[in-house]
Formats: structure tokens, C-alpha cells, sequence
């Protein structure tokens, strides 16, 4: 009987723990595909210190090759083109032939949807976290030799760390006329606890990051961008951070999927129609109920998904997830500053930025030690 074949489509965050544990399939037989469109997995989290300095690449990467490799499975650079879930296989962009599975899950992450008006060569993106470090580079280069203005769409945590993590750089690295400024829509952290919104605003006033609210984005021409209210502002480099949208690859591909476009999966993260696709991350629509797109829905994800994908390859009983309740969110505002916010106890400062640096560190650690050593997770 030929061996069963799992297929991993991605390497993020809710496969970190099936990742480490892949020695665990292979001695049971079971062949196993990790396919990723870089060799590295980036900690999204810690991208915005990435910009600006506090962490090096090597510093929050997970080398996705190596670990699947030492471990027995066949890793595969490549992004997934369509799931033919009726054939059981899966296709990749720009490549001929299909790669079969018994079991297939998807971590196949997330994107930033920019509208017709955000396109051309100044314009940098948090997804992949990849686009992050190139432009750090050109904020660097640029920075040095000319006045740069900086443009950040969007209001949200994403902008405001990336603006924080800017003014990080330009003060790290001398660079003599760079502005910063948010364009924060209607109102900066408008979805947040007001609390949050005054915190951020005192820390970019008292940093002379302008923040922008009111309007919105309605053009982008000749090196500016206009506002529905009419006014308009120089834009060198363009950050948009208007959120993120599920990989489109399963609406492509006729999959169930969920009102933003993600695999539609039930309590055991398990696809509504195909019961041997299973998900997890920022691709997914959890059908018990919505999730916010904040990684630590894709951790608490990792050992049930990992537990899942044994138990359908063994025929056992799957387990359901519980997305838990209220959970600890921290804000890297560059500088050594963070902004804190559990429940109704809120407060910035480096102590802030000090429990996220530890806690970030000790996650990527713990799976760095697993590519370095070769170990698997317990």
C-alpha cells in the first residue's frame, strides 16, 4: 500500500508546532510536503522591529527548509496556484504537474488588498515581511542623500507601528529630513479603546509624526496623494496598511470559503465540505465565529491542528479549538516604547515594549532552537 501523503501549504505561524514535530509523521511512514514560497518563515510580529532596527532578519526567521528537511519531508519554494480538491492535488504557480495529498492544511496566510490607486515602485507593503526589510533599505539610502516624505495609509496598529519603527530608523541612522505621516482615515486606533488612540496620538505629537484624520484616501497621482476632503500631501514611500485579506487562492479554487474570502473551516479547523483540508492563521474563516487576523488566534491554533492532521492521517478522533477569550495585545512603537492593552488596563511605555521584546524572543527562540539543533517540540 503506498505511503499516505500530507501536503503543508505554508510555514506560518499555526504550523509552527507540526512543523517541529514533522519527525513524528515520517516514523509513522507518512510522506510529508511543505510548500512555501520562501525558504524562511518571517515573525510577523516582530517585522515592524525589523524596520526599524531592534531586530535583525536572522533574528525573527524560522529557516522552513531546513527544519522540514532534517526532519524527513520534502520541501518545495513555490506558491500555490489551485487546490483541485476533488483530485486530491495541488498546483503551483508557473510549474507543471500536480503535488498529490491524503491530508492537506493550509497556513497559506494573508495580504494587503491595494486598490488600483496604490501601485508603482514607492509603494511597501507589510505582507511578506520581506517588503519590510527592502524597504528599510530605501528609507536608508534615500534618507541620506534627500528630504523623503513618508506617507502611511491607514489608522490601524499595523500603520502605527510601521510609522513608530520609521522614526526608529531616521533617528538611528541620522537621516536629516524625513517626515512621517499617517493617513489615519477617520481617526487613528477608530476601533480601538479611546484610551489607546490618546496614548498613540501624545507619542507621535511628541516625536513630530503628523497624524492625518478626517478623510480618506481617495487618489494617488504625480507623487502625491488627495484626500475625499481635498487635501493632498507629498508621498515619496507609501505604506498601506489598511489591513490584510485571506490568500485568495481558495475562492479561486471553488473552495467553501467565508465572507473575507477565507477557507471556510468548522470547530476542529476543519474544511465545512472537504473533510481531509483542514487550516489555520490569517487564511481562514472560522465558522463558530469571526476571529480578529492577530497571530495569536494561529498559536493557540498550533497543537489542535497538529493533533487534527495526525488524527485524520490515523483515522482517530479529531479534537475541537477554542479560540479562547480575551487576549494581550502590545504595541511596538519604536524607540523602546510599546503600548499595552489587556482588557481595561491599558498603559505606554518601555515596560510595554519590554514584555513584548521578551515575549516575542522567547516564541521564535523556541522554534530557532528546533531548526539549529534538529530537535522536535514535546
Amino acid at each position: 500500500m503506498a505511503a499516505k501523503k500530507m501536503v503543508l501549504i505554508g510555514g506560518g505561524h499555526a504550523h509552527m508546532v507540526t512543523l517541529a514535530r514533522l519527525r513524528t509523521f515520517s516514523e509513522k511512514g507518512y510522506e510529508v510536503t511543505v510548500i512555501q514560497p520562501s525558504d524562511y518563515h518571517y515573525y510577523s510580529g516582530m517585522g515592524p522591529g525589523m524596520l526599524g532596527g531592534t531586530y535583525t532578519p536572522d533574528e525573527i526567521r524560522f529557516n522552513t527548509r531546513k527544519v522540514v528537511e532534517g526532519q524527513g519531508g520534502c520541501f518545495i519554494r513555490g506558491k500555490v496556484r489551485r487546490i483541485d480538491p476533488a483530485h486530491q492535488v495541488v498546483s503551483l504557480e508557473g510549474a507543471e504537474g500536480n503535488i498529490a495529498y491524503d491530508v492537506l492544511s493550509c497556513n497559506a496566510g494573508s495580504f494587503v488588498p491595494l486598490g488600483s490607486f496604490i501601485q508603482g515602485p514607492n509603494v511597501f507593503t507589510a505582507k511578506p515581511i520581506e517588503g519590510l526589510l527592502k524597504a528599510r533599505q530605501e528609507i536608508i539610502k534615500r534618507g541620506k542623500r534627500e528630504s523623503l516624505e513618508i506617507a502611511i495609509i491607514g489608522g490601524g496598529p499595523s500603520g502605527l507601528e510601521i510609522a513608530g519603527n520609521i522614526w526608529q530608523l531616521s533617528e538611528l541612522e541620522e537621516l536629516p529630513a524625513v517626515t512621517i505621516r499617517i493617513l489615519a482615515g477617520k481617526q487613528l486606533m477608530r476601533h480601538h479603546p479611546e484610551k489607546i488612540g490618546i496614548l498613540a496620538r501624545k507619542i507621535c505629537t511628541k516625536r513630530g509624526i503628523e497624524v492625518v484624520e478626517g478623510s480618506y484616501v481617495q487618489e494617488m497621482k504625480g507623487g502625491y496623494i488627495t484626500l475625499q476632503d481635498g487635501r493632498s500631501y507629498r508621498a515619496d514611500m507609501i505604506f498601506p496598511a489598511i489591513g490584510v485579506k485571506p490568500s485568495a487562492i481558495f475562492a479561486e479554487s471553488g473552495l467553501p470559503t467565508g465572507p473575507d474570502g477565507g477557507l471556510l473551516v468548522n470547530e476542529y479547523l476543519q474544511s465545512t465540505t472537504f473533510s481531509n483540508i483542514f487550516g489555520g492563521g490569517d487564511c481562514i474563516s472560522f465558522q463558530p465565529r469571526p476571529l480578529a487576523k492577530v497571530g495569536v488566534y494561529a498559536v493557540r491554533a498550533n497543537p489542535v491542528l497538529y493533533h487534527n492532521l495526525m488524527a485524520a492521517l490515523d483515522g482517530k478522533q479529531l479534537l475541537s479549538f477554542d479560540p479562547g477569550g480575551q487576549y494581550l495585545l502590545i504595541y511596538n512603537l519604536g524607540g523602546g516604547v510599546g503600548i499595552l492593552c489587556k482588557w481595561f488596563f491599558i498603559f505606554s511605555g518601555r515596560f510595554a515594549f519590554t514584555i513584548k521584546d521578551h515575549i516575542d524572543r522567547k516564541f521564535i527562540e523556541t522554534f530557532q532552537a528546533v531548526e539549529q539543533n534538529n530537535l522536535h517540540l514535546r
